[in-house]
């Protein structure tokens, strides 16, 4: 409805071209970004683009006031009063086509889903009858629709034609619908684009292509980057894991290593002390003389005993010097491992933010270079189409030559046949003259002689 309110022609004094907003709104983004994309011209200047964004203002204000004739109809009796029972009745008729159009389509609707429900019984009579009559009913849907069209355009006209009224009516109107908001959003946004493509020229057009082209291979130059790094990060990670499984493998080396020194010289202290303690027996049992003796000999197995945890201690003494000695390796290692990875993290994190903005503007640029393709491929297509136009045109223009030098010809033979005939009859003539002459002489003879 809204569409076919805006092919409505002209029906009340436009506004002014000259006070139209024709000049270039400034970007909220760093020029020396997108200078290639900023038009050099902040005006049009020639009438016909002029023209073309007064049609689209135009054709926004008119979307604008075809948005409000639902309010209008919701608060009839409200804007009454400030917008005068002419304009307010032909809102309410319009508001009653739409109601009724709308009643019938949800009837229609309606119908149409019980005979989807009672499809089983589509052979019988009465269901193809069902059938005919909402294809009947389907048929006066048109004419409906074009009653809307036209009441449409009345509203509007009448609203174009009283100025004072639209003001009143967008100051009572406190907001329009998701839908219709977006729809004119999108028309402003498609007259932006509209407004920079009459202000592009083929030069600028050409250093937009150029700069979108120099925005793609610096975009394959920083994704060559970035996985280079993610390359050598992977390699980081692997070698440090081997490292880590290296430096394990060792400390476990070392802790077994150390279990075996301290269960040996457990078991060798076990047997001593039970060699001991056998040979203690033996000997008190075997004569009480031999106690000194034995005595003695306790005291220096006792001795060997010190000796022996002595050399124990300072094995395990060295053997804790030389673990500490390669934990604190492996501590400063990791340590500059994550200083290392750190700051390679930093670095990936600023890369990682800089191609983010990069893809971003990159998304924009694809977004307008897409608009320029389709309108440059419907400019070719129109070329193509006059082009093979003008070609038809000369080859229409070669026939007619061939045909006027064939009837040229036809024409100049037949006027050389028709002189030859003419000159052969006047040949006979003077032939069958003379043949006459000297037959009337040969009977004039033949008298005399008689």
């Amino acid at each position: 409805m809204a569409l076919d309110a805006l092919g409505v022609a002209p029906l009340y004094q436009g506004p002014d071209i000259n006070r139209m907003k024709l000049t270039a709104e400034p970007s909220k983004k760093p020029a020396s970004l997108l200078k290639p994309l900023v038009p050099s011209k902040s005006k049009l200047t020639t009438i016909e683009a002029k023209r073309v964004m007064s049609v689209l203002d135009e054709t926004i204000h008119k979307v604008e006031l075809v948005t409000l004739l639902s309010y209008m109809a919701s608060n009839y009796e409200t804007l009454e009063g400030v917008l005068g029972q002419d304009i307010m009745k032909a809102v309410s008729e319009h508001e009653d086509l739409c109601r009724s159009l709308l009643d019938t389509v949800i009837y229609l609707q309606d119908k149409e889903r019980r005979l989807q429900e009672e499809e089983e019984y589509k052979e019988e009579g009465w269901f193809r009858d069902r059938i005919l009559s909402i294809e009947l009913q389907k048929s006066s849907l048109p004419p409906l629709m074009q009653q809307i069209k036209e009441s449409t355009k009345d509203t509007l006209r009448l609203l174009l034609n009283n100025p004072q009224a639209v003001r009143l009516l967008q100051t009572y109107t406190p907001s329009r619908s998701a839908e219709a908001q977006n729809f004119i959003d999108c028309l402003i946004e498609l007259r932006g684009f509209l407004f920079e493509k009459l202000l592009t020229g083929p030069v600028e057009a050409r250093d937009k292509s150029q700069f979108i082209q120099d925005i793609n291979r610096r975009n394959r130059r920083n994704q060559g980057i970035i996985d280079t790094l993610e390359n050598e990060l992977a390699a980081s990670v692997k070698n440090r894991d081997a490292e880590v499984e290296k430096e394990n493998f060792v400390i476990q080396e070392l802790k077994n290593h150390l279990h075996q020194v301290l269960k040996l010289s457990e078991n060798s202290l076990l047997r001593t002390k039970q060699e001991a303690k056998k040979q203690q027996k033996a000997d008190f049992r075997a004569s009480q003389a031999r106690v000194a003796k034995i005595q003695q000999e306790l005291l220096m197995l006792r001795s060997q005993y010190h000796n022996l945890v002595v050399e124990n201690r300072e094995a395990e003494q060295a053997l804790r010097k030389k673990k500490y000695r390669v934990e604190t390796e492996i501590e400063n290692w990791i340590q500059k491992y994550d200083m290392e990875m750190g700051e390679k993290q930093e670095e990936y994190e600023k890369l990682d933010i800089i191609h983010k903005e990069e893809k971003v503007q990159l998304e924009e640029l694809q977004q307008k270079h897409d608009v320029l393709v389709e309108e440059f491929s419907q400019i070719r297509a129109k070329r193509e189409v006059n082009a093979k136009k003008r070609l038809e045109a000369e080859q229409e223009m070669l026939r007619m030559v061939r045909a006027a030098t064939l009837i040229q010809a036809l024409w100049r033979g037949y006027l050389v046949r028709s002189m030859l005939k003419s000159r052969k009859k006047k040949r006979s003539k003077s032939k069958g003259r003379i043949k006459e002459k000297g037959k009337a002489k040969a009977k004039g003879k033949g008298k005399a002689k008689k």
